[in-house]
């Protein structure tokens, strides 16, 4: 058989595109690495899937902030939340950790969702690519198969979450291709410390309210003390926008900031400035730790179907394009955008 579309990556993006090509007369499969799909989307937000964020902008994301906009634009939030809404999911804002985050009741009602809304394709699990040529149509070897389709979109993610089946595969197929793969690091994802703040680690489980400068953005929300260094919602937003060098942490970001009794005996005898601590990060706990991965195929080279400019019919969609948000729903939102985004 050969197939009309393949779609590699059964995540939110391939997922999104997968339910769009459902109930067409197309001869479509999905192939998925893993045993169930969404694995990702079931444990995100802490298995409350925060999946997306009322104050969706480019504005958020790293990345080329033009072509952000133009895929948001075809499918915001307000889609995404009338398309759940039309399937019986009803997200609500929870802002205890990031301002404007929509949780649902769980990961698993989205799966669900996702899982009847693509009973018409042909679903591959525990299906690894190893490889893909082209030579008239796609050719897709497997562990287990060779796919043929004529069309072919690659949604399979960054390396983040290794456990959950990410490998580099989508940065391969791009780049046999042709494309360019910007430089892919962990990102919202916790620090390590240098010897100056070691005396981070005997803070370990305390939790402060900070605001943190980092290259031109101003981050405000919690930091978490860890045994490691430092984590916490504003430090996994840090880690995006971070590249080398130093960060400035403003201990008392309000005027009735509070500082904790084992925070004050920690800096007792340390000269430092709790409105403005510079620090220099050793580096950060790995893409194993890591929510997601930033870098991946140029978006210069991919136009705004989605499709590449150098491999008619060949497709990058979600996190394996070099679009990264910030933690707070926003890389969800970008998975389901760019999948829906996409039209054969």
């Amino acid at each position: 058989m050969i197939y009309d579309v393949a779609i590699i990556g059964a995540g939110a993006s391939g997922l999104m595109v997968a339910s769009k090509l459902n109930n067409t007369d197309k001869k479509v499969t999905l192939i998925e690495s893993n045993s169930k799909i969404g694995q990702k989307i079931k444990i995100s937000g802490g298995g409350k899937c925060n999946i997306t964020n009322k104050y969706m902008s480019s504005d958020h994301f790293l990345g080329n902030k033009q072509f952000i906009e133009s895929v948001l634009s075809r499918f915001d939030q307000n889609d995404l939340l009338k398309y759940l809404n039309n399937h019986n999911i009803y997200p609500k804002v929870i802002e205890k950790i990031v301002k404007g985050t929509y949780f649902c009741n769980s990961g698993t009602e989205v799966v669900e969702m996702f899982r009847k809304n693509i009973k018409n394709i042909d679903l591959k699990l525990n299906t690894k690519v190893k490889d893909v040529k082209f030579d008239n149509i796609f050719t897709i070897e497997t562990n287990t198969t060779q796919i043929k389709a004529k069309k072919l979109i690659v949604a399979s993610g960054g390396l983040a979450y290794p456990a959950i089946g990410a490998s580099s595969i989508g940065f391969d197929i791009a780049k046999s291709f042709g494309h360019t793969i910007s430089r892919v690091d962990p990102a919202l994802v916790g620090f390590t410390v240098q010897k100056d703040q070691f005396w981070f680690k005997s803070l370990s489980g305390l939790s402060l309210d900070v605001q943190i400068k980092v290259e031109n953005k101003i981050i405000e929300g919690s930091m978490l003390f860890t045994h490691k260094g430092c984590s916490g919602p504003a430090i996994l937003t840090t880690s995006l926008y971070w590249k080398k060098g130093q960060i400035s942490i403003n201990f008392l970001p309000k005027k009735d900031s509070y500082l904790p009794k084992r925070f004050k005996k920690a800096i007792k005898d340390l000269n430092i400035d709790l409105k403005d601590y510079k620090i220099s990060p050793a580096g950060n706990f790995g893409f194993t730790k890591a929510e997601v991965s930033k870098g991946g195929v140029a978006t210069d080279e991919v136009d705004l179907n989605m499709e590449s400019k150098l491999q008619k019919g060949l497709y990058f969609i979600g996190e394996v394009l070099d679009v990264t948000g910030e933690l707070g729903g926003y890389n969800l939102q970008w998975g389901f955008s760019s999948g829906n985004t996409v039209n054969i």
